[in-house]
């Protein structure tokens, strides 16, 4: 299995590849990538210098390109994909169906992903991608029960990718349009789904406030961990419960470590950390877990849940840099699927 890992910055690429990544995802300085944060992502210049260390280290390196084009903005997105092919990226991770007809109309070797933004969930929709625009690789969305990722992996038509550590996403992915609610501001165009610029911090006696456009959606004692602040991991108070609670999610992160035999045993070809918007710190120290776990696995595989549960180190180091030091298997364990 490919251990995909996320890169924010030169820095970050060079953590990754370091600590022993197969292949790296990037994006450009604009809302072309949902992860547009300010003093993030690369310029095409740098682009062109992380595609040849890449080369030079002989691992993979793959754009996103996971927004929908504005419309009477579509050459940005356009001159993206016109970048990945004349440097010759590994592959495109692409959701907009425009883009994708674009990229395999004029570039028929570009190798294409679809991106979780798709929230392609059966084989049917997995087919049609398949036969329109020849994509070789699915990202899965973070929804699915991990009986419903073995079936689906038992007939897909492409291989399969999924995340495995990092922020968890827990609505439909790609039509998400609560932050679009609170911020005006639409995940699925803007590059994000709590833009930098709309968040405020702010303290309250012994509490902290987290606003999202000047509207509260968290508070919490000083000593509690928090994560990054999202529409969905807020909690709120309703009519009939007047204790402020999380009504859909706590802000945990997703961790898989334990699923890698299951993973593996369906055939899941990459496995994906989250985190582009993380420090390089946090790159190393995921990556490094990862494949020390992921080469255990494959070394040994009968030997695998033992090691795990003796790994303590392990655990330790992916709890520190989980969101709120809280860690789930989300939709992954959830049997009623």
């Amino acid at each position: 299995m490919e251990l995909l890992c996320p890169a924010g910055n030169l820095a970050a690429l060079k953590a990754a590849f370091n600590a022993g990544a197969d292949a790296v995802y990037l994006g450009l300085k604009d809302d072309t990538n949902a992860r547009s944060f300010a003093g993030l992502n690369f310029s095409a210049e740098q682009i062109k210098q992380a595609s040849q260390l890449a080369k030079q280290q002989n691992r993979k390196l793959f754009l996103t390109l996971n927004t929908f084009a504005k419309p009477g903005h579509e050459g940005r997105w356009k001159q993206a994909i016109d970048l990945a092919a004349n440097l010759n990226l590994d592959a495109v991770i692409c959701a907009d169906i425009s883009l994708l007809e674009y990229a395999h109309h004029h570039y028929p070797g570009l190798p294409l992903h679809l991106s979780v933004q798709a929230s392609a969930t059966n084989v049917a929709a997995l087919s049609f991608y398949k036969k329109q625009f020849n994509i070789e690789r699915a990202v899965l969305p973070r929804v699915l029960s991990m009986k419903q990722v073995r079936d689906l992996a038992k007939v897909s038509p492409v291989d399969l990718e999924v995340f495995a550590f990092g922020s968890l996403c827990i609505m439909a992915e790609g039509r998400c349009q609560l932050s679009s609610y609170v911020t005006g501001q639409s995940p699925n165009t803007g590059g994000s789904c709590s833009p930098a610029n709309h968040v405020r911090w702010q303290d309250s006696g012994n509490d902290k406030l987290t606003r999202l456009n000047e509207v509260l959606i968290d508070k919490a004692s000083q000593d509690e961990q928090l994560g990054y602040p999202v529409v969905c991991k807020g909690r709120y108070q309703t009519d009939s419960e007047m204790t402020a609670e999380y009504m859909l999610e706590s802000p945990t992160s997703l961790n898989t470590i334990g699923l890698i035999p299951e993973l593996a045993q369906a055939g899941i070809r990459s496995l994906k950390i989250e985190g582009r918007q993380r420090s390089p710190a946090y790159v190393t120290q995921v990556t490094q877990v990862w494949r020390q776990a992921i080469d255990a696995y494959f070394q040994s595989p009968e030997l695998f849940n033992e090691k795990l549960k003796n790994q303590h180190q392990w655990h330790s180091a992916l709890d520190k840099v989980s969101e709120g030091q809280v860690t789930t298997l989300g939709a992954y364990e959830r049997q009623w699927q």
